[in-house]
């Protein structure tokens, strides 16, 4: 027995002696063809490694000098590679692995590492990894598929350098480590560590500037020593804040974040957050930011958007196809200019010249409409402005897969309301519309009010609907088909015409048509069909005290023209006898009045009225809707009904 004792022991120590000499003349160079193989395989283009170092220990560390990942086959063979680091290091969790079959990476150690984020025109770009094709040894399924934890972070002179022509992005950022003086303790270096990088360039065509600044050590944190989060970004005039503590930064999870913005066009922050946003006046937004269930939450949103402030929350998350958002805002205070980007327009932008076109010929970008999907709820309390006759203002607006649908849009005016629909859906390279929109006694008072000017009184009713299809605004309504009914009982003309056009033109109107500047309206009808963008003046009477108003003619939203002729039917002979027809033409935004033809017979015009009066009977039914069944346009309806005097 004491023989093969002797045996044992000489064996093992022949092994320890051999593993040592082993250990001492082993080369882990040998290794870098396998690691070069298999890292390929898994990034999907081509990894190269100089040298391979491994120091056997507690807790292992690789170090691997000398890295490079290459670029997509697309790419020119003399295109910088994607990565290029001098040495990169990592200490891994030895226990860890043994206990718990988990990769646990204490320490990562990159020294003058050099990212090159580089798109093509086409779209195409180099820092999109694929999953490979490797042997399956990687770290997720070796991990049984569970989250690799990270410890400690150092970088040394790293620089990431970004090109993307088709966001006009060409920016650098410089990051580094910056470590806690040698003579701190380990928990005050823990705190004091902190990950800095600068950014300066441009993207989206805007200078960009930024620094961020972080914790070093990337371990969860606990509740009373969590990660800090410190940014600031400058994109042209758009300002971005983010300042607060996360409890896991891998996952961003557990944030305690505050999130401010600022900028002078919303619009202009849509290739920082992924998907459209309208033009808007001068903007300041503050709110807290944080993630869960894959869902970032922009929440206790308080702030300003031009003279209307804004409040709610706003989420994000990726969806199956697309990005979903979801919205539940609303303001105490609504100027409805501050908005006016969500119909195309630009309410930052200089007043248009008298004979610019009214409505935006600007393309309707589709693809950014398929963008993301968005459901939103807007409830605004009490809209302001110096000439504006709204109340209140309700919005449902969702977007499917570029679908737009407002059900409802809703504008309180006195007691009465404007309500309606508004669905857009792409069809090919265009937009159809349709607009379906009942105006339900709305209130002249209320709306006289906003003029600041001239009072009056009474009730508005009506329906429209029109649908067209186009690649912009003016192109649907170049193409509209449709009708637009309004009716009105009560008020007074001067207050009508000047809410309607301006000063100069309301008094030149009246005394064109012979129609004193104050005088009561019994009843107000129009019953305008569209056709292919032509609206037809088929049925338009204003029933007053001292005459009555008739018109035909039409209105191209083509060219955005008029061509009108009004008639005065006197119910007083001084007035009757003075004044003929006049003729409203040029643009929309500028009309002017021309001298019609010559004064005609009296009994022509009141051949006309009795034309005119007589589909009054079919529209009956609108008006009650719009009106109520008490109203002075009964009065002029039983009149249109009355059979002809013999």
């Amino acid at each position: 027995m004491r023989g093969v004792y002797k045996f044992v022991i000489s064996g093992v120590l022949a092994l320890v002696v051999v593993i040592g000499v082993l250990l001492f003349v082993w080369n882990w160079d040998w290794f870098v063809p396998f690691a070069n193989r298999e890292a390929s395989a898994a990034l999907s283009r081509p990894v190269t490694i100089r040298h391979l170092h491994l120091s056997l220990a507690r807790n292992p560390i690789i170090e691997a000098d000398g890295v490079v990942v290459g670029n997509p086959p697309q790419f020119p063979a003399d295109a910088t590679p994607l990565i290029r680091i001098d040495r990169l290091g990592v200490t891994l969790d030895g226990m860890a692995w043994l206990l718990h079959r988990t990769v646990g990476l204490l320490e990562i150690n990159l020294i003058r590492p050099v990212i090159e984020a580089r798109a093509l025109p086409d779209g195409a770009n180099n820092w999109t990894l694929g999953s490979g094709s490797g042997s399956g040894s990687g770290t997720q399924q070796a991990a049984g598929g569970a989250r690799p934890t990270f410890g400690a972070l150092h970088i040394e002179d790293g620089r990431v350098h970004a090109i993307d022509p088709r966001l006009k992005a060409d920016f650098v950022i410089d990051i580094a480590t910056r470590d806690a003086p040698a003579s701190a303790s380990p928990a005050q270096r823990q705190k004091e560590s902190e990950i800095v990088a600068t950014a300066r360039g441009t993207y989206a065509g805007q200078p960009v500037r930024g620094q961020f600044t972080g914790g070093a050590l990337l371990a969860i944190r606990s509740k009373s020593n969590p990660y800090p989060v410190d940014l600031h970004l400058e994109n042209g005039p758009s300002h971005v804040e983010i300042k607060g503590t996360l409890l896991d930064p891998t996952s961003f999870g557990g944030a305690n974040i505050r999130l401010d913005l600022a900028g002078t066009n919303m619009a202009l922050l849509t290739p920082l957050v992924g998907f459209a946003l309208p033009q808007t006046k001068p903007f300041a937004l503050s709110g807290d930011l944080d993630y869960a269930a894959q869902r970032i939450r922009f929440t206790e949103i308080r702030g300003r958007i031009g003279n209307s402030d804004l409040a709610g929350e706003i989420s994000s998350d990726p969806g199956p196809t697309r990005q979903q958002v979801t919205a539940n805002l609303d303001s105490n205070r609504v100027d409805l200019e501050d908005f006016a980007g969500l119909l195309g327009t630009n309410p930052a932008g200089p007043p248009a010249p008298p004979n610019a076109p009214l409505f935006s010929s600007k393309p309707i970008d589709l693809p950014a409409l398929r963008f993301a999907d968005f459901d939103v709820k807007y409830r605004g309390k009490r809209i302001e402005g110096r000439f504006q006759p709204l109340d209140d203002v309700a919005a449902d607006l969702t977007m499917k897969d570029g679908a737009i649908s407002l059900h409802p849009l809703s504008f309180g005016v006195g007691q009465g309301h404007i309500e309606g629909t508004i669905a857009l859906t792409p069809r090919g390279k265009l937009m159809v519309a349709r607009a379906d929109v009942d105006f339900r006694q709305v209130d002249f008072a209320r709306m006289m009010a906003a003029t600041h000017t001239f009072s009056g009184f009474g009730l508005i009713g009506g329906r429209a609907e029109i649908e067209g299809a186009g690649d912009s605004v003016a192109g649907i309504l170049g193409g509209a088909d449709g009708e637009v009914k309004l009716f009105m009982t009560g008020g007074d003309i001067s207050a009508l015409l000047v809410n309607l056009s301006s000063l100069d033109f309301a008094t030149s109107l009246l005394s064109a048509l012979g129609v004193p500047q104050k005088t009561p309206i019994r009843c107000m009808v129009t019953d305008l069909p569209i056709s292919r963008g032509d609206v037809d003046l088929r049925t338009v009477l204003l029933d007053t005290d001292a005459a009555n108003v008739t018109g035909h003619g039409s209105v191209n939203l083509r060219t955005e023209t008029l061509n009108i002729s009004l008639n005065t039917e006197a119910k007083h002979f001084s007035i009757g006898s003075l004044h003929g027809p006049i003729e409203i033409g040029g643009h929309l935004r500028s009309p002017a009045i021309r001298p019609g033809a010559e004064t005609v017979a009296r009994a022509g015009l009141a051949a006309g009225l009795g034309a005119l009066l007589t589909p009054l009977g079919a529209l009956l039914p609108t008006i009650q809707l719009g009106l109520g069944k008490n109203n002075d346009c009964n009065a002029l309806v039983r009149t249109a009904e009355q059979p002809p005097q013999r």
